[in-house]
């Protein structure tokens, strides 16, 4: 499933995410769940056709054909879990690095979903390095959210987002193959978000953080 088509899923709701997305990821998670554990043929027939249920309830309000959402979840094996989104917060000069996402135009803090076998700290300076050409070493958790509660965009999979403090300590502003540009913005003149991975409000919490060290991490 492309960018667009998931950008397809937004549906306007005066609080929250809508009720039908999550119906639909909470079937999708018991299918994907029960076809891992189960090994009665009738059983992963039936968990089959709960995944098709929640393919058919996003498409019926999304512009996305039931069968590109069915190859979307397909892709998705084990037990369910929510996927983790990792941001990396980098100051400099009282600016934050943001980067200008080649898929939408927009901008948003380094980073993307957390890789298998590498710690969340080498998965964000990671991030930071490919998508701004900076080195820089994780210093703090800033921040853990569900992305159900803060106001994100609707994605048809459960996730969570963490957001890490970063210093820079090499390189210069380079950017990648996902990236355009690379810049520094102060709290009051921010670029436009590509809010599916960050938001204005986010951002703000994130200055008050950096602000205040001696505060503890949010959580949800």
């Amino acid at each position: 499933m492309t960018s667009e088509e998931r950008g397809a899923l937004e549906t306007p709701t005066e609080a929250g995410e809508p009720p039908w997305l999550a119906w639909a990821r909470r079937l999708q998670a018991l299918s994907q769940s029960g076809l891992y554990y189960c090994e009665d043929a009738f059983d992963r027939e039936r968990y089959g056709e709960v995944a098709r249920i929640a393919a058919e309830i996003m498409a019926r309000h999304s512009s996305v054909a039931a069968e590109q959402v069915e190859r979307f979840f397909s892709a998705e094996v084990g037990y369910a879990t929510p996927k983790t989104d990792l941001r990396a917060v980098v100051l400099r000069e009282d600016k934050l690095l943001l980067v200008r996402e080649r898929s939408d135009g927009l901008w948003s803090l380094p980073g993307g979903w957390a890789d298998v076998g590498e710690t969340p700290a080498a998965c964000i300076e990671k991030e930071v390095w490919e998508e701004a050409g900076f080195r820089s070493r994780a210093v703090k958790l800033l921040a853990f959210y569900d992305q159900r509660r803060r106001g994100a965009k609707p994605h048809p999979l459960h996730t969570y987002k963490a957001f890490f403090h970063c210093e820079i300590t090499g390189g210069e502003a380079r950017p990648s193959v996902e990236t355009s540009e690379v810049g520094f913005f102060a709290e009051h003149a921010l670029p436009p978000l590509s809010t599916g991975r960050v938001t204005a409000e986010q951002l703000t919490r994130m200055f008050e953080l950096l602000r205040n060290p001696d505060l503890p991490a949010d959580f949800d």
